[in-house]
């Protein structure tokens, strides 16, 4: 591919060119001659005289070269103690088989199916057989309030739910059909039918408008792949709003299965045979493109995993994963490692893996702390890459190209814009900050391929949320800056960043000075409203597992710590040790919601949350006036 800065410098001198070259990788029904259209921008369309399936990509194109016998997916399950491995044949015909029963209840191309089901193969199966017969899918994550999956309905509108019996978390199994019953009770849109994938932990009894899938496929025919544009929607994802109407991202069929493809064997240097598994769930942008169609687009094995990265049973379940299947690179989030760290602080459950297949970590979601990165990196002596990106890019924005060219790795940072994507950080004016002053973070128009066209039906809402800040830039709502190498340090989201006296601070660096401590396992820190300053911030701890020492102590020593590494001005005088940090199933950590309680407003919980219980446990300490050691 030649070196990253070629490769680069190539993206954007002639990206005409360059992405025509990547679209060579997929199998198009009409190869497309244009690349991009920016006739309606800025709503940008690529590939628009392309046509192809994503499923055949995915699946039939493998089976047709000789590789139908290959490890599609392998599912592993721990909480059920279930082992299943497809082959890419095995995986097809299943696809095929289920597509067939969508059509058989009247899904076409251009309809929409919910699909709100747990971390089970037949999730990724009704995803595919979704973008074989041209609908558009919505997968919503397992186990949502039925409220939030009652909006969901009402805007994607979609003629078939598909969903489960239960689902399982940790030792809890949760059955979903009453809470999809309650969602279509609450959505105006009343979908025609729901299909239900039943599991032996807790089966659902069935209504008039409920069918059983294993007898639905088995009276069905097969269906083959139906030929879409390329600017056709693949799916829907929204993101996760505390209240109003949830944003649907929309997802094209050509620009994200060549972005996709491209980045398997630039970015995560995986090829076909080999294996990579991705700690995340198909509820999340992670999941959709990295679980299940990047992985499979690339021919690679993908392994889907249901359980957690601790507690079913132990803190090594990812290396077990990784010496069973001889995982190549494996994907995940940094909290899932700080939850491995804090259990296993030594990391003695490597012992007794074999984890020499195990080439490159990454991880994603939230910003990697360099203390976890050297934790991670020394106790696995491989690699261990951030990178960034978001529900709305759908592939990294920034990352080390180890596929490309390995870049030298500075703690911090995910390193430098991948190519197609051109970062810039701008102040409040719109004018370009010098290196190492933190700014908002901006793509410049047009995003590259894979990246979100719009929102479902709401074009308003797409130019009012991303490119009404700053004109001819997408906003991607997060601050930091870059340094004189081109690196980018992304230090939180824009409301992150606090103003203590006039003075603007990263809360992102404050946390950063907290998890250096040896005895932090992670951190958080928030702004709060104070009458004299504005905001002050606050800073909350959770303590490694078998620290045994006193937490008035250790908090002492912290705002001491913060003083030292950042100065007087940080002013952070109120950290807390606290047993759990409130988090969305993702692993993001609500500070928005830890400031809100803090301010005093009746702040809502969001619907992602994992565990609602710690922010109960958290109210008490975050409404309490700060204190000043």
């Amino acid at each position: 591919m030649g070196t990253y800065e070629d490769v680069f410098r190539a993206s954007n001198e002639d990206p005409e060119s360059f992405w025509l070259k990547a679209a060579e990788g997929i199998d198009w029904d009409v190869t497309p001659q244009r690349a991009l259209d920016s006739s309606g921008a800025p709503f940008y369309r690529w590939f628009p005289d392309g046509r192809l399936n994503v499923c055949f990509n995915a699946l039939d194109r493998h089976v047709e070269a000789g590789r139908g016998d290959q490890p599609a997916l392998v599912y592993d399950s721990p909480v059920t103690d279930t082992r299943r491995t497809y082959t890419y044949a095995q995986l097809r015909d299943e696809v095929a088989a289920f597509a067939g029963a969508l059509a058989q209840l009247g899904v076409g191309h251009g309809d929409r199916v919910v699909i709100y089901m747990p971390m089970v193969p037949e999730a990724a199966v009704a995803m595919l057989a979704c973008a074989r017969i041209g609908a558009v899918h919505s997968v919503v994550f397992g186990g949502f309030a039925p409220r939030e999956l009652a909006l969901r309905i009402d805007d994607a509108a979609p003629k078939v739910v598909v969903s489960a019996s239960c689902g399982i978390e940790g030792k809890r199994v949760i059955a979903y059909k009453p809470l999809l019953d309650r969602a279509i009770e609450l959505a105006a849109h009343k979908p025609e039918k729901s299909v239900i994938l039943q599991r032996p932990q807790e089966r659902a009894e069935l209504g008039s408008d409920d069918l059983d899938w294993a007898d639905l496929v088995a009276a069905a025919p097969p269906a083959d792949c139906v030929p879409v544009t390329a600017t056709d929607p693949l799916y829907i994802l929204y993101t996760s709003g505390t209240t109003g109407k949830p944003k649907g991202v929309v997802r094209d069929c050509g620009g994200y299965a060549v972005a996709l493809h491209w980045s398997m064997g630039a970015v995560y240097d995986v090829g076909p045979g080999e294996t990579m598994f991705t700690g995340s769930d198909v509820g999340w942008v992670v999941g959709h493109s990295y679980i299940v169609y990047a992985p499979l687009l690339a021919g690679a094995t993908t392994v889907l995993y249901e359980g957690k990265p601790v507690g079913t049973p132990d803190a090594g379940q990812f290396w077990r994963l990784a010496a069973e299947y001889r995982v190549k690179t494996m994907f995940t989030a940094p909290t899932a490692f700080r939850a491995i760290r804090k259990e296993d602080p030594k990391g003695a459950l490597t012992a007794g893996y074999d984890l020499s297949h195990l080439r490159y970590l990454f991880l994603a979601g939230e910003r990697l702390d360099p203390e976890t990165y050297h934790w991670a990196s020394a106790l696995l002596g491989t690699p261990v890459i951030d990178h960034w990106w978001q529900t709305e890019t759908g592939w990294p924005i920034v990352a080390n190209p180890v596929g490309i060219e390995a870049t030298p790795i500075k703690p911090g940072s995910p390193s430098r814009p991948l190519p197609g994507w051109d970062v810039r950080v701008l102040d409040a004016s719109g004018e370009p900050v010098p290196a190492g002053v933190d700014g908002a973070i901006v793509v410049k128009l047009p995003l590259p391929p894979g990246a979100l066209p719009t929102l479902w039906n709401d074009d308003n809402r797409y130019i009012a949320s991303y490119l009404s800040g700053y004109d001819g830039y997408y906003l991607t709502g997060d601050s930091g800056h870059l340094d004189d190498d081109g690196y980018v340090f992304v230090m939180g989201r824009t409301d992150d960043v606090i103003n203590v006296a006039g003075h603007r601070l990263s809360t992102g660096s404050m946390e950063e000075a907290l998890a250096a401590h040896p005895d932090v396992a992670e951190c958080a820190v928030i702004g709060v409203a104070d009458e004299l300053k504005g905001q002050v911030p606050r800073g909350l701890v959770v303590l490694k597992a078998g620290t045994g020492r006193e937490p008035g102590e250790v908090e002492a020593e912290l705002v001491q710590l913060v003083r030292e590494r950042i100065g007087a001005v940080a002013s952070l005088k109120d950290v807390t040790v606290v047993a759990a940090l409130p988090k969305t199933r993702s692993g993001k950590i609500l500070r928005k919601t830890m400031r809100g309680i803090a301010d005093g407003r009746d702040e809502p919980i969001p619907s992602t949350v994992d565990d609602p219980g710690v922010i109960e446990t958290l109210r008490p300490v975050l409404r309490r006036a700060g204190h000043t050691p």
